[in-house]
């Protein structure tokens, strides 16, 4: 039953992007068309995931028995931009099709502040690390679904006759400010 409460506060009630306001930047610069937010929404999964299992075990395994767990965000950004980096060569070097698919969004990962943010939101809400993986995953579908919103109603924006002042980022911002307050009548599910 924790699980599903994870997911479902992940996902809808504390949507990483939409209440919790990490990963915006990609969330706006990359949700143009559906096909690249779910392309991205892919990328973020994987690597929220396996970022998450590792800063976990480093946490866990070396910063607190070193007692320098203030070193935490320090070693949080490495081990992500690392872990990019390796994934990138990894990918490159094993499966050119996956590499292919992924992109640009896979370099993108490495400055977008959501997976660093659940990262550090696993260890302060003293997750085991299956729920910390549960966590990753949920928070990286709940980023993902809302890409995928937001950039169908970008989509639909463009057939639409939107006044000269408001076309491009400011019509796309309260657009985004009304998803986010769509997201907030899930508070209070769990």
């Amino acid at each position: 039953m924790e699980y599903i409460i994870i997911i479902i506060s992940a996902i809808f009630v504390n949507n990483i992007v939409l209440a919790q306001f990490l990963g915006v930047c990609p969330f706006v610069g990359v949700s143009n068309k559906i096909s690249t937010s779910i392309g991205m929404g892919g990328a973020v999964l994987f690597v929220m995931t396996l970022a998450t299992i590792v800063t976990w075990l480093i946490y866990t395994y070396l910063l607190i028995p070193l007692g320098i767990q203030f070193l935490q965000t320090i070693a949080f950004i490495l081990v992500i931009a690392s872990l990019v980096q390796m994934v990138e060569i990894i990918l490159k070097k094993v499966s050119p099709a996956l590499y292919g698919a992924l992109g640009v969004f896979l370099p993108l990962i490495t400055t977008n502040c959501a997976v660093l943010g659940v990262a550090i939101l696993t260890i302060q809400k003293d997750f085991t690390l299956m729920e910390g993986v549960v966590y990753a995953i949920a928070n990286a579908g709940g980023f993902a679904l809302a890409m995928v919103i937001f950039a169908g109603l970008r989509e639909h924006l463009d057939l639409m006759e939107v006044p000269p002042g408001m076309r491009g980022v400011p019509i796309a911002l309260v657009t985004a400010g009304i998803l986010a307050l769509a997201f907030m009548g899930f508070t209070g599910i769990v």
